[in-house]
């Protein structure tokens, strides 16, 4: 049987997804990405096939995204993480017409029709305020591990409001909320909801539709999924595969490339003009 991949090297994370011919998801792989991005490509890969029993020698097709999409050695083609996120998402969730991707460095928001095709986009990746990176500082600081502070914000009764979403910054307002005495989970509860206001300001730009689907690393935060859905005043769509989406796009775009053979490139979103990048 046929088999496809897609590798999304991200800025913290890099993922392989893998499928079979008939776009069964039968592998997937993770590791941090580190400052070896070719080795981080090569053993996601690696992983993904294992864990399906697959010669990695027999996929058929591979496409490479994120920003060190062309790092991967061993990828046919190329395509933005904005065009596989849209698609990936698409793919857990049909009725998604609005994305929201956090990850470790920048955070994106997609509009996309109802065949997964993306309208428009904008995003933060000017610095790391509101990502990914934002929430590994508090974390550090209140000395937990980055994957706590999410259920330990849901414990807040009163979030407190954080002034600062720059994460050189935040470090210092957090130290001194501790040192007034304030509980650990009410200064979580206001990092959450601070990167959550930073999220939907930049969802607004593109236009907020149902259903809103989040995906990236940062979506395995139950308190962030909570304080996204209580801005929003909707249900938000996670899935245990959210973290996946890029590279799951990228091996659907892979399958469609075997499928119709020699495919037309794919056409690459342009960001609307009214929608330049944001900063801090």
């Amino acid at each position: 049987m046929t088999h496809v991949a897609g590798v999304d090297v991200g800025s913290t994370a890099t993922k392989a997804v893998l499928l079979d011919g008939n776009g069964k998801i039968v592998g997937t792989g993770i590791c941090p990405t580190g400052a070896n991005v070719v080795r981080a490509a090569e053993r996601v890969f690696s992983e993904a096939c294992k864990t399906a029993g697959v010669e990695e020698y027999d996929v058929a097709y591979v496409i490479g995204t994120g920003y060190g999409r062309y790092k991967v050695p061993f990828g046919h083609a190329q395509v933005t993480e904005i065009s596989c996120h849209a698609k990936g998402a698409n793919a857990l969730f049909p009725a998604t017409r609005t994305i929201v991707d956090i990850g470790g460095q920048d955070t994106k928001a997609i509009k996309v029709s109802p065949n997964g095709d993306v309208l428009d986009f904008c995003m933060n990746d000017k610095c790391a305020a509101g990502t990914g990176r934002f929430l590994e500082a508090a974390a550090t600081v209140l000395d937990l591990g980055l994957d706590a502070i999410g259920d330990v914000s849901l414990r807040s009764t009163a979030p407190l409001k954080i002034t600062n979403v720059c994460t050189v910054f935040v470090e210092s307002e957090i130290v001194s909320h501790l040192a007034k005495g304030e509980k650990v989970e009410d200064i979580l509860g206001g990092v959450h909801n601070a990167i959550a206001g930073r999220s939907v300001a930049l969802l607004r730009r593109v236009g907020i539709e149902d259903e809103v689907t989040f995906t990236g690393g940062v979506s395995r935060n139950a308190g962030m999924v909570h304080a996204l859905a209580a801005r929003l005043n909707t249900r938000i769509n996670v899935n245990p595969m959210s973290q996946f989406v890029g590279a799951l796009g990228a091996a659907m775009f892979s399958l469609e490339r075997v499928r119709h053979g020699t495919a037309p490139p794919i056409a690459e979103p342009k960001e609307n003009a009214a929608n330049a990048h944001g900063g801090h």
